[in-house]
């Protein structure tokens, strides 16, 4: 597999009239021989086709957004694959590949299961906590797209995924129509807006949504005149997010803010005055986004939110609820009136393998990339035979070692593969970093976790059990590895993240 990003193939006459006789793609249609189109899941707001597919290389299914004609009419569509390719961020969609065909075009991207924040919308508002949750989750991706020089033109219900692993995730930058930064970060303030009332503007975009309702003059009218309950200081976010009267910030300067707001909680007292905008006029006579609102990027660097935990919050999830729906259980999970913790900082030297018997503790190499904040890379398993190890030993793990009792509400772990059986368990003590210890630290420690079971996601967090969260040691367990494409199971842990209550 390159490891280069999306590729644009080259060649082929420009787009001409006649290019649409082209037949539409179908189920079944192998796409450069290794995608097959499997079902079809819907077609966005530009006209292009959205399919589930499966990599016939890498064995996984994967999201195919296709549009025709392709050639120049696809160049932005093109354009932004490629650079967001290059992204790597919880609430961005991974982007594989970008292919031009000229007849076609089609983006490849990471296959998320998981529900549409529009069907959630269609049958009803969110609160005011899961609507900050939804929101910065969202403010966060737009801005990660900005700072790499990308506009995402499409920021709506309908492109944001909550997922059954627990993410809030953006899908499918575009470009293709004339939009800049503000235009996303407006689409922001649609999407808090739709959280809170189950109505979308229009200005925004198309939506299966209904319109936001307006007042005689044609505004819109603010979210506390559509649904009782609304927390003033969200309802003049959004109407401010929305009025073309007023400057809005940066998307980083958004999400620093909604990071705050979802750490803190959405009834946040603001005991310094009215969030408001600043009163200040800049070019155009409009206010600029003062307040609480202009609060520095800096805060994001203080404030860790766990972004799987929010797709559970914003669906009300509970720990013991099992499966959640067609695709399978949710591992994430917590109780929906708390804010997610802080991140608990492990060094190097706190974490081992464990190789119990019959391993012969040559998998070692590369642990301490599990906790180097860097999702790309980890640390593998060797290929085997079954997915039980061969039959060799009932599984292989990553020990931590906290150095003293620690309370931990949850545990995120990344991995490169999807179809994994995992757990997170708990012993007394380390019984040493050799073949005896590893035996003894399999047979004895006990599970503090629901298990994720055919894990149908690369992310999983584990939402360790009230009584059980004061730990020391904790064991991110494999006991079932899922197939590599090549014929042999392997699995590699990108990254393990722990958090506090």
């Amino acid at each position: 597999m390159s490891h280069e990003g999306p590729r644009a193939v080259p060649g082929g006459p420009p787009s001409v009239p006649g290019v649409m006789d082209f037949p539409a793609p179908a189920a079944g249609e192998l796409l450069v021989n290794r995608y097959r189109l499997e079902e079809q899941i819907g077609t966005d707001s530009t006209g292009r086709h959205i399919w589930r597919a499966m990599d016939a290389v890498l064995n996984r299914s994967v999201a195919l957004v296709i549009r025709q004609p392709g050639g120049d009419a696809a160049a932005g569509m093109i354009t932004a694959a490629v650079a967001a390719s290059r992204l790597a961020h919880p609430h961005l969609a991974a982007v594989y590949d970008a292919i031009d065909e000229r007849h076609r075009a089609y983006v490849v991207r990471e296959w998320i299961p998981g529900i549409a924040l529009r069907d959630v919308l269609l049958q009803s508002p969110l609160d005011a906590e899961r609507s900050v949750l939804v929101t910065h989750a969202t403010a966060e991706a737009v801005a990660a797209l900005h700072a790499a020089g990308i506009v995402h033109g499409g920021v709506g219900p309908s492109t944001i995924i909550i997922a059954d692993d627990g993410r809030v995730v953006l899908t499918d930058p575009h470009a293709d129509a004339a939009t800049d930064g503000e235009f996303d970060v407006r689409a922001v303030g649609a999407v808090l807006y739709a959280s809170l009332t189950g109505h979308w503007p229009s200005e925004l975009g198309p939506s299966t949504l209904p319109d936001a309702r307006r007042d005689g003059a044609g505004r819109i009218v603010t979210p506390r005149q559509i649904r009782a309950g609304i927390p003033p200081h969200l309802d003049e976010i959004a109407s401010d997010l929305l009025s073309p009267q007023v400057q809005p910030p940066a998307a980083a300067q958004l999400a620093a803010e909604f990071a705050r707001l979802a750490t803190q909680g959405a009834d946040l007292d603001y005991d310094d005055g009215p969030i408001g905008f600043g009163d200040h006029d800049v070019a155009g006579g409009k206010r600029r986004a003062g307040g609480k609102l202009a609060i520095g990027v800096a805060l994001l660097a203080a404030i860790a939110v766990i972004g799987a935990f929010i797709g559970a919050r914003v669906l009300g999830q509970d720990p013991q609820a099992g499966p959640t729906g067609p695709t399978g259980p949710s591992v994430v999970t917590t109780p929906a009136n708390r804010a997610p913790g802080t991140a608990i900082p492990v060094r190097p030297d706190q974490v081992r393998v464990v190789d119990p018997p019959t391993g012969d503790r040559t998998e070692l190499d590369g642990y301490e990339r599990v906790i180097d904040g860097v999702e790309a890379t980890g640390w593998a398993t060797d290929e085997y035979n079954g997915a039980n190890f061969g039959g060799l030993k009932p599984g292989m793990g990553i020990l931590i070692n906290l150095g003293a009792p620690t309370k931990i509400e949850a545990v995120k772990v990344v991995v490169s593969r999807q179809g994994a059986t995992m757990e997170l368990r708990s012993g007394p003590k380390d019984f040493g970093n050799d073949t005896a210890g590893d035996s003894q630290v399999a047979s004895t420690y006990t599970a503090v976790s629901n298990a994720a079971e055919d894990h149908s996601g690369t992310t999983v967090v584990f939402a360790v059990a009230p009584e059980k969260q004061n730990v020391q040691f904790l064991l991110v367990w494999i006991s079932k590895l899922p197939p590599n494409g090549k014929g042999k199971f392997a699995l590699a842990i990108n990254e393990i993240s722990l958090f506090a209550p």
